[in-house]
C-alpha cells in the first residue's frame, strides 16, 4: 500500500524515470591505425591476369621442404588486433540477504582496474568521494581523497570473467556509486558515453545520461521525500494537488496514455488517504528530516555492454628464393600466418638505392598495378594449415625484392619501420633465420631465453605482491618464491656475464681503475654513475646561473661526478621553473638558451653527462576559456582544453580522467591523448638535438601512468633517466613505522610501469635514514629479511639514493636531513648500491673534502648500482655492512670492527660517527691525510 510510505508534514515528489537508451552494444571509439605507406589506396587500379604457368607453380614449391633454396628468411611482425568482449554490471542482494552487492566484470584478458568512488546524499556537482573503508574490497588502493582503485580478478581458473564485488548497506548516506574501467596494460579508460558509469542507490537522482540500472515504469511508485519547503519546479512537471504539508508532482509524458490516466487516479486516492491521516500524524514531522535515508527502492539488474580492446599480436612472414631449372628465372615464395585477406604491395630494385620498379610479367593471380610504381597481389590460402602465400617469378637481372603488407586501408605492416627487403643477386647459401649471422642468431636465442627468465621473475613478484596484500600466503611459501626469484636472477646474470667479451689480463698500475664493460641502459646508465644536483632553490636569483655553473664544470668533474642534473630550462610562471608555460621557450631565470648550450658543451668537454629537468605532468595556460578558466595554451604547442584531464575541477578539462594524482596548482596534462604524446616526444627529441641533453630528471611522475614515461623514453633514447615519485611514508601516532614495504612498493610499481626504463629517487631510504640517525635507532636500516629497507633493498639498480635536494633542503627546508648527520648519510649512500646523488649545497660546503674522499673510494673499489650488501650489524647505536666483500663500513656512535681472517682489513677513512675499512691492496688502504680522519 503506497500510503504507508508517506510521512506527515513531508512533501512527496513522484518522478518517473526518463526513457532509457536500450542500445547497450555500442562500440567504444577507437583510434584508427596510421598508414605506414605513402601510396594512396583509393586510386584507380589496373587488373593484370596471371599466367597459367605461374598458377601451376604455386602447388609445386614448398617453402619448408625444397632442397634447392638459395635464400630463406623469416620476418617477425607485430600488428594491432581489436578483440571484442563483454563488460557487465550486476546489482543484487548479497548472500546474507541483508546487504546489497554491486558486481562489475569483464571477459577480456588483461590487467583490469575499477577506478571508483561514491557520492553522498546532498552532494552537489560531479566530484566523487572515497567510500567507507568497510565497503572497499581486498586489494583496493586509495587515490588521493576522491577515488579507489580495485583490481578485477578471476574467482577461479575456469572463469571467463575478471570481476570485483562491492558490498554496501542500503540504509546509508551513499546516493550513487561511480566508476570507470581502466586497462593497466594499455593505459586505456572505458567510460559510459564519455562519462563515468553511475549506479544510483536512491530514486530521485538526476539522469545525466550516464546512469546504468533497472528501468522503472508506470506500474511502480517511486517516492522522494523533501523538507518542508520545496523550491521552484521546472521541466515537464505539473503540480497536481497541494495539501497541508506535502506536494505530489507527476511527470507528464509528451503523449499521455490510458496507463497515465490510471496512474493519476491512483495518486488521487493516495492524496485523499493522506489528507485523512494528516491530523493524527502531525507530531511525526521530525522524522521527515532523515527520510532520505529510507528513500530507496532498489531493484536488482544485470546489464551487458560490448567492450573492444586493442592487443598486439605477433605473426611471421616467411620468404624463400630458388632458381627455376627449367626457365632459369628466380622464384620468390612468400608465406604468412596472418589471418584474413593480406595484400602484398611489392616491386623490385636494381641497386642498393632500393628504388621501386615494376618487373616484367608474369605475375601471381589477383595482381593489380598501382600508380605504375608497384604491384599488389592478394595472397592465396594454402591447402593445408592456416597460412596464405604467393609465388613471384622474376628475371635474374634484379638486385632485390621489396614489399610491404596491406591488411586494410589503414593498416600497413613494415619490418622495423622500413620496407621488407629480399636480396636476389649473389645469393648462393641460406643465411641464418631472420637474415642474421649465426652469432646474432645465438644472441637472439640468448635474449629470448633471458626475456623468459625476466617474465618468470615478474610473474613470481606479482604473485608474491598480491598474496602479501591479501595476507593469505604462508611464510614458507613466500620464502620458496623468493628463493626461486634469486635462482632465476642468478641464472640470468650468469648468461649476461658469459656474453661479455673477455680480454687478456694486462698490467695495471695501482693508480689506474678498471670497470667491466656493461651495456648502457636509461634506467642505470653504465651502473657506475654518481649524480650531482647542479642547483638549489635560490639559483635562479642571479639571472646567470648557467654561466656561474660553467665556471665550476671542471671542478665538479674532478670530484668524480659522472652525471649532473640541471634546473628546468623552460619559460615558467614560477621563477624556479616548475610551472612551465611555453615549452619551446628556453629563455628562463637561469639564463638564455645560448648560455644553456654553452654550459652543456662545457660539461661534455669535462666528461659529464647532462640531465634536463622536464615537467611533463602539468603546464600553465596562456589564455582563459569562455568560462574564465585558464586551460587554453599558446606557443608552438597551442593545445586546447582536450589536453587537460577531466577530473580536476579547477581547470575544466575535456580530456580523459587522470592516470595519476592531480597537481592542483596548474592544468594537469592528459597523456592518454595521442596528440599530446606526439608533441611531447617531439619536444624531448628537440631538446636532445638542440641543447645536447643526455637524459632526464622527470618531475612529479606520480601524476601520470609510468607506461607513458616508457613511451617518452623509448622515443627520446636518454643515457640516464630518473623520476621523482614522492609519497608519504607510513606513520603510527606520529612515529615512523619500521616496515616501509608499502611505501617502497609504490615506487617499485612505478618503475615497473616504465618497464625499468627509468630509475626513481629512493625517498624510502631518505625517510628511514632520518629516523635512524635523528633518534639513534640504527636498527631501522635493516628490514625483516636483513636487507636494506628502501628501494635499494628491492631494486638497487633503479634506486637513485639521496639525502637532500632543492625541495627538502636549501631555503625551502620542507624535509631537511638531520643537522650534523649529513656525512653519515653520505657514508651510507656512497658505499651502498644504487646510484647516489649529492646535493649542490653540500658539495660547496665544509663537507666537500669528505664527500670527495667517499666518491673516490667508491670509484676505486668499483662499487656500482648492483653491488651486493651484507648487513652485519643493525642495532640501536650502530649499523655496519660489507659491500662486495671489498668495503666494510659503519655509521653510528656504536662499536664495530670487521672480522679478522686470512685477509686483514685496513682503515681507509674515518669521520664523525662513520668509518670505512678495506682489504689490503685496495685503494682504501692507500688513502692518507683524509680530512676528518
Amino acid at each position: 500500500n503506497p500510503t504507508l510510505l508517506f510521512r506527515p508534514k513531508a512533501k512527496v515528489l513522484l518522478k518517473l524515470p526518463r526513457s532509457l537508451d536500450c542500445s547497450r552494444n555500442r562500440k567504444l571509439p577507437l583510434s584508427r591505425g596510421s598508414c605506414l605507406c605513402s601510396f594512396n589506396p583509393r586510386r584507380t587500379i589496373h587488373v593484370v591476369r596471371a599466367s597459367s604457368s605461374e598458377t601451376a607453380l604455386i602447388g609445386n614449391f614448398d617453402i619448408s621442404s625444397s632442397d634447392d633454396i638459395l635464400y630463406k628468411d623469416i620476418f617477425p611482425v607485430k600488428r594491432i588486433e581489436k578483440v571484442e568482449g563483454k563488460f557487465f554490471i550486476r546489482l543484487d542482494r548479497s548472500k546474507d540477504q541483508h546487504d546489497w552487492q554491486l558486481t562489475v566484470g569483464c571477459s577480456l584478458p588483461g590487467k583490469w582496474i575499477l577506478h571508483w568512488g561514491v557520492s553522498y546524499l546532498g552532494d552537489s556537482g560531479s566530484e566523487w568521494d572515497q567510500p567507507p573503508k568497510g565497503m572497499r574490497p581486498p586489494g583496493s588502493i586509495p587515490i588521493k581523497d576522491y577515488a579507489i582503485e580495485t583490481p578485477l580478478k578471476k574467482l577461479s581458473e575456469g572463469d571467463i570473467f575478471h570481476e570485483v564485488k562491492i558490498d554496501f548497506n542500503p540504509i546509508s548516506e551513499i546516493a550513487a556509486i561511480h566508476f570507470v574501467l581502466k586497462d593497466e596494460e594499455t593505459g586505456a579508460w572505458y567510460q559510459h558515453r564519455g562519462m563515468d558509469f553511475k549506479v544510483p542507490l536512491v530514486d530521485y537522482l538526476e539522469d545525466d545520461g550516464n546512469i546504468v540500472g533497472a528501468k522503472r515504469g508506470f506500474g511502480r511508485l517511486n517516492f522522494a521525500f523533501f523538507p518542508k519547503t520545496l523550491g521552484a519546479v521546472t521541466g515537464q512537471y505539473r503540480i497536481m494537488s497541494q495539501v497541508a504539508y506535502f506536494l505530489v508532482i507527476y511527470r507528464i509524458p509528451s503523449e499521455p496514455t490510458l496507463g497515465d490516466v490510471g496512474a493519476l487516479q491512483q495518486f488521487s486516492n493516495v492524496l485523499l488517504k493522506s489528507e485523512a491521516s494528516h491530523a493524527d500524524s502531525q507530531n511525526n514531522s521530525i522524522e521527515s528530516k532523515d527520510s532520505k535515508n529510507k528513500n530507496r527502492c532498489l531493484e536488482g539488474f544485470y546489464e551487458e555492454q560490448s567492450i573492444v580492446k586493442e592487443v598486439s599480436v605477433g605473426n611471421l612472414v616467411s620468404v624463400a628464393v630458388r632458381k627455376s631449372p627449367e626457365t632459369g628465372k628466380v622464384i620468390v615464395c612468400l608465406e604468412t600466418d596472418i589471418p584474413g585477406d593480406v595484400v602484398v604491395h611489392w616491386g623490385v630494385c636494381r641497386d642498393d638505392a632500393k628504388i621501386w620498379e615494376i618487373p616484367a610479367a608474369p605475375y601471381p593471380p589477383e595482381t593489380t598495378v598501382f600508380k605504375n610504381k608497384a604491384l599488389r597481389t592478394l595472397l592465396q590460402p594454402k591447402a593445408t594449415g592456416n597460412r596464405s602465400g604467393a609465388l613471384f617469378t622474376l628475371d635474374e637481372e634484379h638486385f632485390g625484392f621489396l614489399f610491404v603488407l596491406k591488411l586494410d586501408d589503414n593498416t600497413w605492416l613494415k619490418f622495423k619501420e622500413d620496407d621488407f627487403y629480399v636480396p636476389l643477386l649473389g645469393i648462393s647459401s641460406v643465411p641464418g633465420q631472420y637474415g642474421q649471422s649465426d652469432s646474432t642468431s645465438e644472441e637472439i636465442s640468448s635474449k629470448s631465453y633471458t626475456d623468459g627468465i625476466i617474465n618468470e621473475i615478474r610473474n613470481l613478484v606479482s604473485g608474491l605482491s598480491s598474496e602479501k596484500s591479501q595476507k593469505t600466503k604462508k611464510k614458507e611459501v613466500q620464502e620458496s618464491i623468493l628463493q626461486e626469484i634469486e635462482q632465476l636472477a642468478a641464472e640470468a646474470y650468469s648468461i649476461f656475464r658469459s656474453s661479455i667479451t673477455t680480454v687478456p689480463e694486462e698490467v695495471v698500475s695501482e693508480t689506474e681503475t678498471t670497470k667491466p664493460a656493461v651495456k648502457i641502459s636509461s634506467g642505470t646508465g653504465t651502473g657506475f654513475e654518481i649524480l650531482c644536483q647542479g642547483f638549489n632553490w635560490e639559483s635562479h636569483k642571479s639571472g646567470r646561473w648557467y654561466m656561474e655553473l660553467k665556471e665550476k664544470a671542471s671542478e665538479i668533474s674532478s670530484l668524480g661526478f659522472t652525471v649532473i642534473w640541471l634546473p628546468p630550462p623552460t619559460e615558467s610562471v614560477s621563477p624556479e621553473g616548475y610551472m612551465p608555460k611555453d615549452l619551446y621557450n628556453l629563455n628562463s631565470r637561469y639564463g638564455t638558451i645560448d648560455e644553456l648550450k654553452e654550459l652543456v658543451k662545457s660539461l661534455h668537454e669535462v666528461g659529464m653527462k647532462v640531465l634536463g629537468d622536464v615537467v611533463l605532468n602539468h603546464r600553465c595556460a596562456h589564455f582563459k576559456n569562455q568560462n574564465g578558466v585558464w586551460n587554453i595554451f599558446g606557443g608552438r604547442l597551442n593545445w586546447d582544453d582536450r589536453a587537460v584531464v577531466a577530473d580536476d575541477p579547477h581547470f575544466q578539462g575535456r580530456g580523459n580522467k587522470s592516470s595519476g594524482d592531480n597537481f592542483h596548482a596548474a592544468p594537469n596534462i592528459d597523456h592518454s591523448q595521442e596528440f599530446v604524446r606526439k608533441d611531447l616526444k617531439e619536444w624531448l627529441g628537440w631538446l636532445r638535438e638542440e641543447i645536447g641533453y643526455d637524459g632526464w630528471r622527470l618531475d612529479f611522475v606520480r601524476g601520470f601512468w609510468g607506461g607513458y614515461v616508457k613511451d617518452y623514453l623509448e622515443a627520446s633514447g636518454p643515457y640516464f633517466a630518473v623520476g621523482e615519485y614522492w609519497d608519504s611514508l607510513s606513520y603510527t601516532y606520529g612515529e615512523m613505522d619500521h616496515n616501509q614495504d608499502s611505501h617502497r612498493q609504490r615506487i617499485v610499481d612505478w618503475i615497473n610501469a616504465t618497464n625499468g626504463t627509468a630509475g626513481a629517487f629512493d625517498v624510502t631510504t631518505k625517510g628511514i635514514l632520518h629516523s635512524a640517525l635523528e633518534r639513534c635507532e640504527y636498527w631501522r636500516l635493516s628490514d625483516q629479511k636483513g636487507k636494506p629497507p628502501g628501494v635499494v633493498g628491492w631494486w638497487p639498480s633503479r634506486a637513485v639514493t639521496f639525502i637532500e635536494n632543492h625541495d627538502t633542503g636549501s631555503t625551502q627546508g620542507h624535509w631537511r636531513f638531520p643537522g650534523g648527520k649529513e656525512m653519515q648519510g653520505y657514508a651510507y649512500i656512497l658505499t651502498h648500491p644504487g646510484t647516489p646523488a649529492v646535493f649542490y649545497d653540500h658539495i660547496f660546503s665544509h663537507h666537500r673534502s669528505e664527500i670527495a674522499s667517499l666518491i673516490s673510494v667508491r670509484n676505486r673499489n668499483g662499487i656500482h648500482c648492483r653491488s651486493l650488501v651484507k648487513i652485519v650489524k643493525a642495532e640501536r647505536d650502530v649499523y655496519a655492512a660489507i659491500i662486495d666483500e671489498k668495503v666494510a663500513m659503519k655509521i653510528g656512535p656504536g662499536y664495530y670492527e670487521p672480522p679478522s681472517g686470512s685477509q686483514r682489513w685496513s682503515l681507509a677513512l674515518e669521520g664523525r660517527d662513520y668509518k670505512g675499512k678495506a682489504r689490503p691492496g685496495d685503494y682504501w688502504s692507500q688513502l692518507a691525510n683524509v680530512e676528518g680522519k
